[in-house]
């Protein structure tokens, strides 16, 4: 369940933004300590200086994810994390202009193999073997150019900590820290991949790809539970799409389809780069200058506008499969962005929040329904209309009529009684509690910031999210419950105990 926000990790991200407060006592002496401007072309950079130790954290927040995504090339956004590290022109080979002749030929052996494969019964057996060892023998050729993982070396190399990328349903990030004395290492290879990545070795980490689909969706019934789930719960929206993709785009689409993709999302415009720790803002902006300064100047990509159409009646699914019984319930509600963002927070934190909260303590500790059960406010995703989603995973015993049962009660529950002020001041303290006593890190601060920055406009609200929180009423929460949680606005999945078959 990739890119869920609750309010435990809204705070535990915004927290390391805060602990600087704790010596500095005052947002006003946190602000001085951030530079933020934007290049000609548009991208956008945010400074924070932490000079505490001689280190470094570089965080991308590419403002493109799983939703970009069409029928025929779902999975690209996520390849893009497989082929984040595979180098450029310059790096990661032994001759860049005859890699590409390869890679070219590579192409399109890949495309006669598809096209006679898309004959379905219709191919020629002989012709497909024939075909296949042409791609095999052009993959191979290819794959002589290549100089592996040149981009993670060049970083270890310099004493780089960290090096990773992962995909989400709203955006794609890329970070590593590194030594402050190594920082223009980061300003070249990053602005390099950007301005002239290299897809090389495509189909082959496609093929990686896809066993991860099988693994993580196929061969994992709650896995395959969410795919089928979300594709219940949306009509329209991309959101109801699986961010792995479909199995057949991955056979099927191609590095000339994944160019095509990263020139539509991955300009200057669509990124943003936060860098904390040991560094002068006067020569990050000279060195962002220099080296992202190279990126064309491009407009944003056109907003997604298509909208999920209102819910209107219940809509429930059932998997059988070798799995304990499992109950999920998802009901639609606004953006993370909406000005009941902070209330649907709070209703997270009251439900699902630690072993005080209300499903664990009634359902888990108590009645002893449940193995494990929750709930949080942003799935899959925060920038668009997303699901509260809930989860249950009975006990041995005990059925996902009882579980849902025992779960409707407790969002009833919201709607029928106020909340008392000393359980919603609980979720207040454990948000102040939390920003005293976490630790902070560079790279947290980097995620942190670029989220509130892409999705509010202002890395600021960040802070003011936590006072928005602390205005959040009983009257509030009831409010909102009643307006959510009713039926007609419900999707419900169970997965049942595959029976055993006859012999």
């Amino acid at each position: 369940m990739r890119s869920i926000t609750r309010l435990s990790l809204v705070v535990a991200t915004a927290l390391t933004l805060l602990l600087p407060l704790a010596a500095q006592d005052s947002f006003a002496e946190f602000e001085k300590k951030v530079t933020e401007f934007t290049l000609d072309n548009g991208m956008k950079f945010l400074i924070v200086e932490r000079h505490n130790a001689p280190v470094v954290s570089f965080y991308t927040y590419a403002d493109v994810g799983s939703v970009q995504e069409v029928k025929g090339i779902t999975g690209m956004a996520h390849m893009f994390e497989h082929m984040a590290f595979k180098g450029t022109r310059k790096v990661g080979t032994k001759n860049w202009l005859e890699e590409k002749n390869s890679l070219d030929r590579v192409d399109r052996a890949f495309m006669a193999l598809r096209a006679e494969r898309d004959k379905g019964d219709k191919a020629d057996k002989a012709k497909l073997e024939a075909l296949q060892k042409d791609f095999d023998a052009a993959q191979e050729g290819a794959g002589q150019f290549v100089v592996q993982n040149e981009f993670g070396k060049l970083i270890d190399g310099a004493g780089g900590r960290g090096l990773n990328a992962s995909t989400h349903s709203d955006k794609t990030d890329y970070y590593f820290s590194l030594p402050s004395n190594a920082a223009e290492l980061w300003f070249y290879l990053e602005s390099e991949r950007f301005l002239n990545p290299v897809l090389r070795e495509f189909y082959k980490e496609s093929g990686v790809v896809r066993e991860e689909r099988r693994m993580r969706t196929e061969s994992n019934p709650i896995g395959k539970m969410v795919e089928e789930f979300l594709a219940t719960a949306y009509k329209a929206h991309p959101y109801g799409e699986a961010g792995i993709g479909h199995m057949s785009d991955l056979e099927n689409f191609t590095r000339i389809d994944a160019e095509a993709f990263f020139d539509k999302y991955y300009m200057a415009s669509n990124l943003t780069c936060v860098i904390a720790g040991d560094i002068d803002p006067k020569r990050a902006r000279a060195l962002a200058e220099a080296y992202f300064g190279r990126l064309p100047k491009r407009a944003k990509p056109e907003p997604l506008r298509i909208t999920e159409p209102k819910q209107q009646v219940e809509r429930r699914l059932t998997l059988k499969a070798q799995s304990q019984p499992w109950v999920l319930i998802g009901y639609h509600k606004p953006a993370a962005t909406h000005p009941d963002g902070p209330i649907y927070d709070a209703i997270g934190s009251l439900l699902s929040e630690g072993r005080s909260s209300r499903m664990y303590r009634r359902l888990v500790t108590e009645k002893k329904i449940v193995a494990g059960a929750g709930g949080f406010p942003d799935f899959p995703g925060e920038k668009y209309p997303a699901l509260f989603f809930f989860y249950g995973a009975a006990n041995p015993g005990k059925t996902n009529a009882e579980v849902e049962k025992a779960m409707s009660d407790e969002i009833e529950d919201l709607k029928k009684t106020l909340v008392s002020k000393e359980e919603l001041d609980g979720v207040k303290r454990r948000a102040r509690s939390s920003i005293i006593n976490s630790l902070s890190s560079n790279t947290s601060i980097g995620m942190t910031l670029s989220k509130f920055q892409v999705l509010t406009g202002d890395w600021r609200n960040v802070f003011r999210y936590l006072d928005q929180l602390n205005k959040v009423t009983p009257e509030d929460i009831q409010r909102v419950a009643r307006e959510t949680f009713i039926d007609t606005n419900r999707t419900v999945g169970y997965v049942e105990p595959a029976k055993p078959a006859a012999n």
